[in-house]
């Protein structure tokens, strides 16, 4: 028997077992990025002896005095003599801890498309910057777009450590720059590492010229950073690639689940037919398995027959994704012709293809600042906010939170040229990095705030009140507008003035003209708090009953009112009890499909994470709920004695 072998069999079942990290390289022209990534194969045994041997001839060929490791990488034959990457190259590389999938992006600005391709599917980012030239230009956009595109990990690697003679001060003067410009960035996990990817210094193994730096080689960072969190186990997301019937007695639906856990027994819900039914069984390329989680090929059979068809989604009933046919988007322009509103382009999410058209392009964002910037066309490269119409309803969520059944790609029809890649944003709601408009800007400099003589403190005098808004959010059912009623009787009938601003009755006057989209939910919300907050000026208590189903619309209503002045009260109740009380029967009809964004069946509900007053209105009644809002009000100090 081969003494080795125990330890042979040991290598092969570690090396079995390791996980997957996709990454990406970015950054500047010239910064070394495919000299990095050879570097990286070649001193971890990464190249076959072919590769090896190809490289030296090319590097005789082209006069280089040693091995030219960026070689490895250019494979086309106009970048090995530009000495440029111009298309994104993939590379393989196993290590006994990991094994890794490698991304090498062009750094020219020409070819910005090519690196967002790249980097759409990394785990992780690796932004090379030159020590010698510091943060530039590109350096900059290619962080924002790997931000953007919803990149976790982001490590620096400051490369030619050696060119300025493995200076400290150098790499510390880089690292603030980079952290002064990565503050407004949405990335939770970023890593500074000065290298030398020619001299090899701390890219595999830790360099003894630079005793002051203590932290790991790059190869050790990517070996054991943790990205098994990244994954998204929760929000359950099977898009139907396939439906399979290779005889009368099997009927199977393929696909790829993107997101969450499907469970052999599980009850699931078929969209768009809101159809429900039960797991039957879960079958992978490798037999029959009890589950199945994000990234694994399954064929699924279910308890009932139902029609199914590609582009169909299995989710689960209590977890659904939002329905749309309007979505705000994202856009990273990818196409030389530029991007025209009003134009018919195919949209391809997940399983589905769409028509869609731009109906408006809100603005560009400047990589550099990281500001808007009125426009009325996208051009090759450039990144706009969008909101699109679509011809038939797609299943998404939100791109930071899925980026499966976030993201989609464009298409032109005529030529079948993918002309953009995008992100989708609720109700427009922007990246945490791009900095918004100055707020409260109006639109004519000849109107100015105006003030009497009568102060806030004769009228909380007068009504012996200190006036606020009570802010009753909740799914629909959860008993809003009961509360608010009775609410508003008690507090007349102890003398204190106050109306009820309830969501059905403002959508027959004031916003009359808004639908149900997440950007007319948005400004319904916004005119609802404007009205509070002069209504709180006149020393009266407002009580609105809103669903008011996103947290972000609730903090600009906290905003425009006042904080001090507004108290969010949520009226917790099981949907099951919100269905019950239903007598216009509208879950019935957003569960047929008749109404398209209803919260809490196929739209989201953001619930408060921590309200004034916590109501679980499904086990006390509409009296007792009233009374307790009176009671934190008289303990509050905002009902006066008189």
């Amino acid at each position: 028997m081969d003494a080795n072998r125990p330890a042979i069999e040991t290598f092969l079942k570690q090396n079995q077992e390791a996980d997957l990290l996709r990454f990406t390289t970015a950054g500047s022209v010239d910064d070394g990025k495919s000299t990095l990534i050879g570097r990286l194969l070649y001193e971890a045994n990464g190249l076959y002896e072919d590769q090896l041997a190809a490289v030296r001839k090319d590097s005789q060929k082209f006069k280089r005095e040693e091995l030219d490791l960026s070689l490895v990488m250019d494979g086309l034959k106009a970048e090995r003599e530009q000495g440029i990457t111009i298309d994104v190259a993939y590379r393989h590389l196993s290590t006994p801890k990991r094994h890794f999938i490698i991304a090498d992006t062009p750094g020219h600005e020409q070819y910005t498309r090519n690196m967002a391709t790249g980097a759409s599917t990394a785990d992780l980012a690796i932004i090379l910057i030159d020590a010698r030239q510091g943060v530039l230009v590109q350096s900059r956009r290619h962080t924002f777009i790997s931000s953007l595109l919803g990149i976790r990990h982001m490590v620096f690697a400051i490369n030619k450590m050696d060119l300025v003679n493995y200076s400290e001060e150098v790499f510390r003067k880089i690292q603030d720059d980079l952290e002064s410009f990565v503050e407004k960035l949405s990335v939770p996990d970023l890593t500074y590492i000065p290298i030398s990817a020619l001299m090899g210094d701390n890219v595999v193994q830790r360099s003894g010229r630079m005793p002051w730096y203590e932290g790991p080689s790059l190869l050790n960072f990517l070996e054991n950073v943790r990205i098994l969190s990244d994954r998204n186990l929760i929000d359950l997301r099977l898009p139907v690639q396939y439906a399979l019937r290779p005889d009368r007695e099997f009927r199977g639906y393929c696909g790829c689940v993107v997101s969450g856990i499907i469970r052999r027994g599980d009850p699931i819900l078929v969209l768009p037919s809101q159809r429900k039914t039960k797991v039957k069984t879960i079958l992978t390329e490798e037999g029959e398995t009890s589950y199945a989680f994000s990234s694994q090929a399954v064929t699924v059979t279910l308890e009932d027959e139902i029609d199914i068809t590609r582009g169909d989604m299995l989710v689960h009933p209590a977890n659904l994704p939002g329905i749309r046919r309007e979505i705000d988007a994202i856009l990273v322009w990818m196409d030389h012709e530029v991007m025209k509103p009003g134009k018919l382009y195919l949209i391809k999410h997940t399983t589905q293809l769409v028509k869609g058209t731009v109906t408006r392009l809100h603005f560009r964002i400047n990589p550099e600042s990281l500001s808007r910037e009125k426009t009325s066309k996208l051009k090759l490269n450039e990144i706009g906010r969008v909101t699109m119409q679509l011809y038939r309803e797609i299943f998404c969520d939100e791109y930071t939170k899925n980026r499966q059944t976030g993201s989609f790609i464009m298409i032109d029809p005529m030529t079948h040229g993918t002309v953009a890649a995008g992100m989708i944003i609720e109700r427009g709601r922007l990246p945490a990095m791009v900095k918004p408009d100055e707020k409260g800007e109006v639109k004519s400099s000849f109107i100015h705030r105006q003030e009497g003589t009568v102060s806030s403190k004769d009228r909380e005098k007068l009504l012996r009140q200190k006036p606020a808004t009570l802010w009753l959010t909740g799914l629909s059912g959860s008993g809003k507008s009961s509360i608010a009623f009775e609410l508003e009787k008690r507090l007349m009938a102890e003398g204190h003035l106050c109306y009820v601003l309830d969501g059905d009755n403002v959508r027959h006057g004031l916003n009359r003209d808004l639908g149900f989209s997440p950007g007319d939910r948005s400004e319904n919300i916004r005119r609802v708090a404007e009205v509070a907050h002069l209504f709180n000026e006149a020393g009266v208590f407002v009580i609105t009953a809103f669903i008011s189903p996103y947290r972000e619309d609730r903090e600009q209503a906290r905003n425009i009112i006042g904080k001090d002045s507004f108290l969010e009260i949520y009226t917790d109740a099981p949907i099951e009890i919100c269905e019950k009380r239903d007598p216009k029967g509208l879950y019935e009809k957003a569960r047929a499909g008749l109404i398209p964004e209803f919260t809490g069946v196929n739209a989201p509900y953001e619930a408060p994470e921590v309200p004034a007053i916590h109501l679980k209105t499904g086990e006390e009644s509409v009296d007792l709920l009233a009374e307790r809002i009176l009671r934190h009000l008289r303990e509050q100090g905002f009902l006066i004695r008189g």
